[in-house]
């Protein structure tokens, strides 16, 4: 079994070849085939050159993809190095490399995708927006596969040359929900494993701060549901019209019960329109997920 440990930088000149020493020493003891890339996504410093000094093979993007166009690079560039297994692990520091044979070994327990799940392990340091929004997506997430999933935007996981040939990534910003929400539906087996989670040296380079963490998020997890619950995004969106309509048209019901007219051709044609948009938006709703299927 070829393992090949993927790291996504963009920045991280100042902890790169420190990670990229500790995950030689855990791979050393693995006794196995083991390759580390690094995917620099467009860096304007050194993580490039730090990396490749440390001993990584190093792939470059011309300017700044995003996570979710990174993350499918170091996939590209994985099964291109015949990897059997990929771990995949943030640049920061904040994993530990000490704790890849937790998720190796639940690979070789039968999992096809192991997640190294923050909230079933140990959290030193994690800011409350970001604690609350990642509940969030983890529960959203697990209404979309109908499985329980504790920690679905966790960057420390592995999972196998099947997944990553199969489990397709449509997003640009981000690869975490996606890939889960992917190998569930190819049907894959999924498990959770514990880990620890360090508290950031710096600032994040993915994030400028709380209201750029909410937009980006808010707009993913819109596209979550609207292409992997279209039922539910639509149906919500269609019946909040219905329910527009409903309560015009009840008042116009009343003026015609108390005064004996309605008097408001306006509001008679604003109430129909609104009911039909609702149904046909919720038809759609029902298109939608009878393509996506």
């Amino acid at each position: 079994m070829k393992i090949i440990v993927s790291i996504p930088a963009f920045n991280e000149e100042k902890t790169i070849a420190a990670l990229i020493e500790k995950i030689k020493a855990v791979t050393r003891q693995l006794k196995q085939k083991s390759e580390i890339i690094v995917v620099d996504d467009g860096s304007s410093d050194k993580t490039a050159e730090a990396a490749k000094k440390a001993g990584a093979l190093v792939y470059s993007h011309p300017r700044n993809y995003g996570l979710g166009e990174t993350f499918k690079t170091e996939i590209e560039k994985a099964l291109e190095r015949k990897a059997d297994v990929i771990v995949h692990i943030d640049a920061d520091l904040q994993y530990m490399p000490e704790e890849i044979p937790r998720l190796l070994e639940a690979i070789r327990n039968g999992a096809d995708l192991a997640l190294g799940s923050r909230f079933k392990g140990r959290i030193v340091g994690m800011p409350l927006t970001k604690k609350i929004g990642n509940k969030i997506f983890s529960l959203i997430v697990s209404y979309i596969i109908k499985m329980r999933i504790h920690d679905a935007q966790t960057g420390f996981r592995a999972f196998t040359k099947k997944v990553a040939q199969e489990a397709e990534i449509t997003s640009g910003f981000t690869y975490t929900q996606d890939q889960i929400i992917a190998a569930s539906r190819k049907k894959f087996m999924i498990a959770e494993v514990p880990v620890t989670f360090l508290k950031r040296e710096g600032k994040s380079r993915l994030m400028k701060g709380p209201l750029d963490y909410g937009v980006r998020g808010g707009t993913n997890l819109i596209r979550l549901f609207r292409d992997y619950a279209p039922i539910t995004f639509f149906g919500s969106i269609g019946l909040a019209f219905i329910g527009l309509g409903l309560v015009l048209g009840s008042w116009l019901l009343y003026r015609y019960i108390t005064l004996g007219a309605i008097g408001k051709t306006p509001s008679i044609i604003l109430t129909v329109l609104l009911l039909i948009i609702g149904l046909q938006i919720i038809l759609f709703g029902f298109y939608a997920d009878s393509r996506r299927k």
